[in-house]
């Protein structure tokens, strides 16, 4: 329950803080009554998860996963806002502005105040999970300039990150599927992380038998993220392989003999080939494309010719303002990219790590419509 781990955080950090913030705001009386009362049913209910987690039956478990990390997404737009109040407060204290009516109903005020914060958070944790719910389709149109006899463009539907498992289920993965197949896709990929941490509940679902259902002409390909390196490993390994596409690891197909497919090995397997030793022999007149689920090393692609690389991982940061702090981290954190003669792109993925919301992310299906035409001159 690592992605449970995470709301630690929250309830050693900001849970106390925030509860003491709300409890100054509420008059005294029956409301700061019940006010204490639901953040000692969060935190108790957080312990039993914490504890027990191996005792509790699967549906019991995944009920508290999603009611602490709803508070630990929800925690930290609160804090936001309290410190944007208290920037506020203390600017008045150097330099007064408040209104006089602020000041003499000062207890009015944080009452007003609170039931403002509650709202808009609310409102944005419901906006949230509507965004993460429900993919967006995002149509990327690019030219690879090499010719193929026979063919002079591709579609190919992308999907990264599914993170099947406690919380994306069997309904949201034939979502999935329908959404995929709508788009009439001449190949489909699956760039990484399809399941979450444990691949028990992929396998009690059948999942494998809707991602079946996956239509294209040339095929399915799949490779590793470094998801499928948590946990147990070797079973969902042996899951993906039931799933009706080809696993691509460290390994080159020709789908239609035109153009080389090259599926990677996660990142995180250190040991993986590197991509000059997995392009040695190969005609680089055709049309190289390489799924490598993690956005590393964008020299090594460039340098080494290939044409265009499609990748995941990064959710975008998923919560805002994480998307700002990636651009630190990656090279390309999200969206479109080209280095020298590659062309890239990074998908925040269809599902989600963890909590079921997006704020300032999107949760996307990508459909490439690839050119293929003569090199100018």
């Amino acid at each position: 329950m690592a992605v449970f781990l995470s709301s630690v955080y929250a309830q050693l950090i900001l849970s106390p803080f925030i509860c003491w913030r709300g409890f100054q705001a509420l008059p005294a009386g029956k409301w700061r009554t019940v006010y204490l009362l639901l953040f000692a049913a969060e935190l108790i209910l957080y312990l039993i998860g914490f504890f027990f987690h191996s005792l509790l039956p699967d549906r019991v478990m995944t009920c508290i996963m999603i009611v602490c990390n709803t508070w630990y997404v929800a925690s930290a737009y609160i804090l936001l806002a309290i410190v944007i109040l208290e920037a506020l407060w203390q600017s008045n204290r150097f330099f007064p502005w408040f209104p006089r009516l602020i000041k003499e109903h000062w207890k009015q005020t944080k009452l007003i105040l609170f039931a403002c914060v509650t709202a808009g958070v609310s409102a944005l944790m419901v906006h949230a999970y509507g965004v993460a719910a429900n993919p967006c389709i995002t149509h990327v149109h690019l030219t690879i300039s090499k010719p193929m006899e026979g063919r002079d463009s591709l579609t190919i539907v992308m999907m990264s990150d599914l993170h099947i498992g406690e919380i994306i289920g069997k309904k949201t993965v034939q979502k999935y599927v329908t959404l995929a197949n709508a788009q009439h896709p001449d190949m489909t990929v699956l760039v990484g992380d399809i399941t979450d941490y444990e691949s028990r509940f992929a396998e009690a679902a059948h999942a494998e038998e809707d991602l079946q259902q996956l239509q294209s002409p040339l095929g399915t390909y799949i490779v590793y993220g470094n998801h499928e390196y948590r946990a147990n490993r070797i079973a969902k390994q042996r899951w993906l392989r039931k799933t009706g596409g080809t696993v691509l690891v460290d390994s080159v197909v020709m789908p239609d003999s035109l153009f080389y497919l090259i599926g990677r090995d996660d990142y995180i397997n250190r040991k993986r080939r590197p991509l000059h030793a997995l392009m040695q022999g190969l005609d680089t007149s055709k049309p190289v494309i390489v799924l490598d689920h993690q956005p590393w090393n964008f020299a090594e692609s460039a340098m080494n010719g290939a044409d265009l690389v499609l990748q995941g991982h990064t959710h975008n940061g998923q919560l805002w303002p994480y998307p700002l702090l990636l651009k630190l981290i990656y090279e390309c954190p999200y969206g479109y990219y080209c280095k020298g003669q590659t062309q890239y792109y990074v998908s925040s993925g269809i599902g989600f790590a963890g909590q079921p919301y997006r704020v300032g992310t999107v949760s996307e299906l990508v459909v490439l419509h690839i050119k293929f035409t003569k090199a100018q001159i």
